[in-house]
């Protein structure tokens, strides 16, 4: 038998060696296209507004009815304030699978205004998402209800960062009409209406609004969001409403 002498080590073949160091660059490349690929993507959050940077005077108690966006008769004896962020899941949800009908059997028949109230707590691009609603609405009440439900249908993941400045740009270019849309572009660049979102987003938190979309009826503020709950205490307004003399 033919021992090795001690301390020496078999040799590794030269082509061995050049395929692992090939092998090694792939892996590497590989992991950096992933890593530009990613950064390239990523929207730079510097470009996304916080509500540190947004100044100004307001008064967050009070509910501004006067000032949101709102459907049905001012005669209405029932007020409804829904606050929503325009990232939420659950926001797009409900608008899908509650709004058409609550409209048809409250909103059309007079018993119910309802107004809407910004609430953007998931990311910075929900403060952005709702400073683009604040410049439609400051152009066409009318037309706020109809990014609202668009914006909705055309939702990115909660968890990215998707209501950029140039997505929202895009999104109104190609589904809002009959808006004067360089002075949305240019209410949005200079933005124009972030203390309103602001305002909006702490009044919601005075009256304890913790999350959404959450409903409020006459000022009280309903535990659950649920489409049976914000029912019965619109009926139960209106049977007290039909009680007074």
């Amino acid at each position: 038998m033919i021992q090795q002498k001690a301390g020496k080590q078999p040799k590794v073949s030269n082509r061995t060696f050049l395929l692992l160091i090939i092998l090694v660059s792939l892996v590497i490349i590989a992991l950096a296209m992933i890593f530009l690929k990613d950064s390239a993507a990523s929207p730079n959050l510097n470009d996304l507004p916080n509500y540190t940077e947004i100044k100004g005077k307001f008064v967050a108690e009070g509910l501004k009815y006067e000032k949101q966006p709102h459907l049905g008769s001012p005669d209405a004896k029932v007020k409804v304030m829904e606050f929503a962020d325009f990232k939420c899941p659950a926001c797009k949800t409900w608008e899908e699978e509650n709004m058409e009908r609550f409209q048809k059997d409250f909103i059309d028949t007079g018993k119910v205004e309802l107004f809407f109230t910004n609430f953007p707590f998931i990311d910075r691009d929900s403060i952005m998402a709702a400073s683009a609603g604040e410049a439609i609405f400051a152009q066409s009440n009318e037309k706020f209800w109809e990014f609202k439900r668009e914006l909705y249908a055309n939702q990115g993941k909660e968890s990215e960062i998707w209501a950029t400045s140039e997505f929202l740009l895009d999104f109104v270019k190609n589904n809002i009409d009959g808006i004067d849309y360089e002075r949305f572009a240019k209410d949005l660049k200079d933005r124009t209406y972030m203390l309103p979102v602001k305002e909006d987003f702490k009044t919601a938190g005075y009256y304890g609004v913790n999350g959404t979309p959450q409903f409020m009826v006459n000022g009280e503020l309903l535990p659950s969001s649920s489409y049976e709950d914000l029912v019965a205490a619109i009926e139960a307004q209106l049977s007290t409403e039909n009680e007074q003399p």
